[in-house]
């Protein structure tokens, strides 16, 4: 795999020298303007040697909501403190620790849940050419429903389902009756997929589990990797035996070190139990799981654009038809879960389809991993029940909104589902009653927003981090994303008129049915959502060039 090769090479050099490029060339039989095109795609290869001290700050919405902004600022006036220069600060996007925001990397080791004059200490070390070390994840003893061996032996499912001659096929039927769907925001019923699978010719099949999660806001399927990580590889090897997948991947972001470490020690515990390896548990059926580790980029959300990474070629997204079940990984049929969903099967096998739909509320079946950040009191990843209030969450498991505020809006999941008014926070969190109300489920990553936040400010913002991650492939996405941050940041500086209304509407119309990927199709939604839920606080933008907040109107426009 050439994302591989040249992960390996940027480890031993810090980034990609011409040389070394050349000579995988030839060591791949590969030409080097392909490996040239692969490695300047990605955001966390470098062609270039980087400086001594790279600092990135999140500039993304729940990170500006807790001051990043402030954070960048103090930052570089230590750094032109520092007369020998060789230090860069840059905004980045979304580093997965949202619910500790903000959130910093210093030469690729990421650093949350901080005061700023902690973070101001960890750069004056970098500076001084101390080492430092990223942040391990903080300890729980929490116990979690979906988790069906607690103070048990693990991989119990694997060995029920292996135990009679049905054993297999039976797990298809019971994740269908169970209802599980798709937790990382499509909602399609896993067991028709794995019975797609299943069904399709040919006897090279393969399992990859979407472990990127680089939705801003999203950092649930962080915790389950790292908390339960059992409960993945088993819902891996599952799908395996289920499928007749004898190899499959994990797809990691890279910046979830910490994750990556406690799921290849699973792995290897695992093969020791006899859960992974060529003879599973005596079944004679084979199943090898292994890590692979993202160069980056948002758009790898998107499963066929994570499986041309993973095949070596640059993160876009295919046409479809046909789809991964029947040609995925190396055009092969493909099972292509997220963490969250391959972890709800063993409780499902364990404790059956109906305990699993029992567990829902207001029509809602199963447990859901849902997580929350932005302006709320204890921000963090939360099991609730399917179908449960967004505002119970906020309010019971989040401890409410921070300094006594009112919840102003929240996003369901992240940039891509937009904004709601707090009068809609008592939708519940489940795929059919948040897309009624004109937003989505998705991955269930809450954003709570507390008055007195400027709310075309957080939409300029979702609408930056779009474009920034766009993969330009199509030309709705490339150029429209961008357009409309142009617009944004035209009406942010006081140069709003009523008809930028009707071209973002054309634009959002436009892009929703030509883009080829949902990237493009939702880089309009946190604008569109502020117009419909927002509409005064626009026009005072627009029309009568007042920020209610006093955010707007500055010499960048803007701060998010």
């Amino acid at each position: 795999m050439v994302v591989r090769e040249l992960r390996v090479i940027q480890e031993k050099f810090g980034y990609i020298p011409s040389k070394e490029l050349h000579a995988l060339s030839k060591h791949l039989n590969v030409p080097v303007y392909h490996l040239h095109a692969v490695a300047s795609f990605f955001p966390h290869f470098r062609l270039k040697p980087p400086a001594p001290v790279e600092i990135g700050v999140c500039a993304d919405f729940p990170c500006a909501l807790q001051g990043c902004a402030a954070l960048q600022r103090r930052i570089e006036d230590v750094v032109r403190e520092n007369p020998e220069g060789g230090v860069l600060v840059r905004p980045v996007s979304c580093l997965g620790q949202c619910d500790g925001a903000p959130a910093i990397s210093i030469n690729d080791h990421i650093f949350a849940r901080r005061k700023t004059d902690a973070f101001i200490g960890l750069v004056r070390s970098a500076i001084a050419g101390q080492p430092l070390h990223g942040d391990d994840p903080e300890p729980t003893t929490a116990r979690y429903l979906t988790d069906p061996y607690f103070e048990k032996p693990h991989y119990g499912a694997v060995r029920k389902a292996l135990a009679t001659p049905d054993g297999l096929k039976d797990v298809v039927e019971k994740l269908k009756a169970a209802n599980l769907v798709g937790m990382g925001g499509a909602g399609f019923p896993t067991g028709k997929k794995w019975e797609f699978v299943r069904g399709a010719p040919g006897d090279e099949k393969y399992v990859v589990c979407n472990a990127d999660e680089s939705e801003v806001g999203t950092f649930k399927d962080r915790e389950i990797m790292h908390r339960l990580p059992h409960l993945l590889v088993e819902g891996m090897a599952l799908a395996g035996l289920a499928t007749g997948a004898r190899q499959g991947y994990i797809y990691i972001r890279h910046e979830y070190e910490p994750q990556r470490e406690a799921l290849e020690q699973e792995i290897v515990r695992a093969q020791k139990l006899g859960v992974l390896g060529d003879d599973v548990l005596g079944s004679k059926k084979t199943f090898h799981l292994e890590v692979f580790v993202s160069p980056g980029g948002y758009i790898c959300g998107e499963e066929s654009a994570l499986l041309e990474a993973m095949e070596g070629r640059r993160g876009e997204p295919r046409n479809k038809p046909p789809f991964p079940v029947t040609h995925g990984l190396w055009n092969k049929p493909t099972v292509i879960n997220n963490v969250e969903t391959l972890s709800n099967v063993p409780a499902i096998l364990v404790n059956g389809p109906d305990w699993f739909k029992a567990q829902g509320v207001n029509g809602g079946a199963g447990l859901k991993f849902v997580g929350v950040s932005g302006h709320v009191n204890r921000p963090g990843v939360y099991e609730v029940p399917m179908g449960t209030p967004a505002i119970d969450v906020l309010e019971k498991q989040a401890g409410g909104i921070t300094g006594g505020r009112k919840l102003k809006a929240f996003s369901p999941s992240g940039a891509s589902s937009g904004f709601l008014p707090a009068k809609l926070a008592h939708t519940p969190l489940d795929f059919k009653p948040m897309a009624q109300v004109g937003s989505m489920l998705g991955s269930a990553a809450i954003v709570a927003v507390a008055e007195g936040t400027c709310m075309l400010d957080l939409a300029l913002g979702a609408v930056r981090f779009f474009r920034n991650e766009s993969c330009g492939k199509c030309v709705p996405c490339r150029v429209g994303s961008a357009k409309l941050v142009e617009i944004l940041q035209g009406i942010a500086q006081g140069r709003g008129a009523a008809e930028d209304l009707e071209t973002i509407d054309r634009l959002a119309d436009t892009m929703l049915m030509t883009s080829i990927c949902g990237l493009g199709q939702v880089v309009a939604n946190p604008i569109t959502s502020v117009i419909t839920h927002f509409k005064e606080e626009v026009d005072d933008h627009v029309l009568r060039h007042t920020c209610p907040s006093g955010v707007c109107f500055s010499s960048t426009g803007g701060g998010a």
